[in-house]
């Protein structure tokens, strides 16, 4: 690991001005994801600022009735808040479908936005990746990627982004406040995650130096009956191979309001916007779902090794659909 120099910052502004004095200088929040890519020497950081002692750990509800989140409250503190539980349970249960407790415990919400990719040629500095080295190529189209996007990726890259948490984010709308030199700024979750192209290298729109605040997530009275699904290879503490966030509203048979969201798909958390207009308006009812699913995924380019993907989102959307079509009807009864 590199000789690297240690700041605690006390204030914002503080954290934005050391951040900006050093170009090799990086946040340092819980470090559940940073401290071991310094290890493996992904990293090399000259200097971190920890910020987890800035007043930025709360959670409260906004005047409209949307939530607004710090960006150190921890991943264990976010699952559990009540507001969270009542008004965004699909949150919650991404948020404990990810890593341990142990690491919920440490964990910031800003730095689970930012986690890099864990595709294991990225991780390894002796093969080759044009998201650690831009122009070294992408090991894992001819090598292991079984995990692999299967949307919106391209010949530079086809890393999947790992959270779960920003899964169930993106099916909320969710909005990303951040600070720098030049003052606030905020990005919608959309707009935050940059396509692949050919700059994998570049995977956020936050502008150089800037400090992630907290996350605003605007009143959705859908997102009470929201839930999140993931698959994974083993029971516990294992990334998603797909995984959904899903909001439903039906009156009568009939689909007024949904949100869908996709992970373990795509270098960012994808939103199911085909599928949500085919849904909207029409019949809650399985193959509706399944047609649904099959308009979003129609985009898909699976590599040899993980088309597989294709059926089980298709098949987690219409499973996880029908579960809220039968919850949100009986609980009208």
């Amino acid at each position: 690991m590199r000789e690297f120099g240690y700041e605690r910052a006390h204030d914002v502004a503080g954290a934005v001005a050391l951040l900006g004095a050093d170009p090799e200088a990086r946040y340092l929040g819980g470090g559940t994801n940073l401290v071991d890519l310094m290890k493996s020497g992904v990293e090399r950081p000259a200097l971190l600022v920890d910020v987890r002692e800035l007043p930025l750990d709360g959670i409260e509800v906004t005047a409209d009735g949307g939530l607004r989140v710090g960006a150190t409250v921890t991943n264990s503190d976010l699952a559990a808040h009540p507001e969270v539980r009542r008004r965004y349970p699909a949150l919650t249960q991404a948020v404990l479908a990810g890593a341990s407790g142990q690491l919920r415990n440490m964990a910031t919400v800003g730095g689970n936005l930012l986690q890099r990719t864990r595709c294991g040629y990225f991780t390894d500095t002796a093969r080759s990746c044009n998201k650690r080295v831009p122009g070294s190529g992408c090991s894992a189209h001819d090598g292991e990627h079984h995990n692999h996007a299967i949307l919106g990726a391209s010949a530079h890259c086809v890393a999947t982004h790992p959270s779960d948490m920003a899964v169930a984010l993106a099916a909320f709308d969710a909005v990303i406040s951040y600070e720098t030199a030049d003052g606030p700024g905020e990005t919608p979750l959309a707009d935050f995650y940059l396509p692949v192209g050919d700059t994998p290298h570049r995977e956020t729109a936050l502008p150089p130096g800037a400090l992630i605040t907290g996350i605003t997530l605007p009143p959705a009275p859908v997102a009470a009956h929201s839930r999140y699904r993931k698959v994974r290879e083993r029971a516990s503490y294992a990334f998603a191979i797909g995984s959904i966030a899903a909001a439903l509203d039906v009156e009568d048979g009939v689909v007024r309001d949904v949100r869908l969201a996709y992970g373990a798909v795509a270098s960012r958390p994808w939103r199911a916007r085909a599928a949500e207009a085919a849904l909207t308006g029409g019949p809650a009812t399985a193959t509706a779902f399944a047609a649904a699913a099959d308009a979003e995924l129609a985009a898909a380019e699976p590599l040899s090794d993980n088309g597989y993907k294709v059926p089980l989102l298709r098949n987690l959307t219409v499973a996880l659909l029908s579960e809220l079509t039968e919850a949100t009807e009986g609980a009208a009864r």
